[in-house]
């Protein structure tokens, strides 16, 4: 009897063997300073230009801990009231940033047809938890509220992220749930979010190591972090889901927080919240990211990005 393992893409397959050959050390052997700047030359290898747009503009949001950068990405140079995306970046809390994740955030803005605001949020360890949550709702906030300093006036909120920025997207909605903005969150939307840090699912063991994200990896960030993962604002599955915005949710197969993803998902269901859950399949975490890398996360993209525009449609005609 033979067993087979998961099923992985041919062009995830080339992609991770290229990658689990590459000399040197891995990323949790390495300061973060180093983790950030190899992560930052990756994208220009892994992912295709940002492309034209008719606007690309830096911001400075006033935060808890000084001054948020951020980056308006749009593809009209004026447009009347409608809903805004912000954006929360990947990267363990601890690497990434709004020029990482700017070919994805520009994307976003061509194909939604709507403002993205990417967030430069306090990372770790430098700033340890809860400066992350702390920083993306201030600036949740201040896209909600300021249209002037925007340059564009939000009807609600849309919030959107990948990874870790997936875990801000849900722990921001469900603050501005409790205690909400100037307009509303209308639709969630993360990414292989990190919902849920308290326990270890099964994919946690089962994709550990050979997949991009491993679980070195994730106790690095995790260590670097320091969340109190029994904190809703650490673990948002921790937390009452009930009233929630109407959520997107992507995971991916060969992730070892994919399972994190789908407890969320169900979650979420069990709750009443209106929920989609996309799965892709023989696809590896930070896809999103790996476009130009791998190919076929194209359409992976392609397709959150039509549901997400769906959802959004819906809310505005609720």
């Amino acid at each position: 009897m033979t067993t087979t393992g998961p099923y992985v893409r041919p062009d995830v397959r080339a992609f991770l063997d290229y990658l689990n050959n590459v000399p040197g050390p891995k990323m949790h052997e390495q300061q973060p300073a180093e983790a950030r700047a190899v992560y930052l030359a990756m994208k220009d290898i892994a992912d295709p230009p940002v492309g034209e747009l008719a606007v690309i503009k830096d911001l400075a949001i006033p935060g808890p801990g000084g001054t948020i950068r951020a980056r308006l990405f749009d593809a009209r140079a004026t447009r009347g009231p409608g809903p805004v995306v912000v954006f929360y970046h990947g990267g363990g809390f601890v690497i990434g940033d709004i020029d990482t994740h700017a070919s994805f955030t520009a994307e976003m803005a061509r194909q939604l047809d709507l403002p993205v605001v990417s967030i430069d949020y306090r990372l770790a360890p430098e700033a340890p938890w809860p400066a992350a949550p702390d920083d993306c709702e201030a600036a949740a906030r201040w896209i909600a509220g300021n249209p002037a300093d925007l340059g564009r006036e939000a009807t609600g909120l849309v919030l959107a992220g990948d990874s870790a920025g997936g875990n801000l997207t849900i722990v921001t909605a469900m603050t501005l749930r409790d205690a909400p903005a100037a307009v509303p969150v209308i639709v969630q939307a993360p990414i292989y979010p990190a919902a849920d840090m308290s326990k270890e699912y099964p994919s946690f063991n089962d994709f550990a190591d050979g997949y991009l994200l491993t679980r070195d990896g994730m106790i690095w960030f995790g260590d670097h972090y320091a969340a109190d993962v029994l904190h809703v604002k650490g673990s948002p599955l921790a937390g009452d889901l009930a009233g929630l915005p109407p959520a997107v949710i992507v995971t991916a197969s060969l992730d070892p927080i994919r399972d994190q993803g789908r407890a969320y998902a169900a979650a979420l269901a069990l709750a009443g919240v209106p929920v989609t859950l996309r799965e892709a399949k023989g696809n590896i975490h930070g896809f999103v990211t790996l476009r130009q890398a791998i190919p076929s996360a194209a359409a992976d993209v392609a397709g959150y990005l039509a549901v997400l525009k769906q959802a959004i449609g819906e809310a505005r005609a609720a």
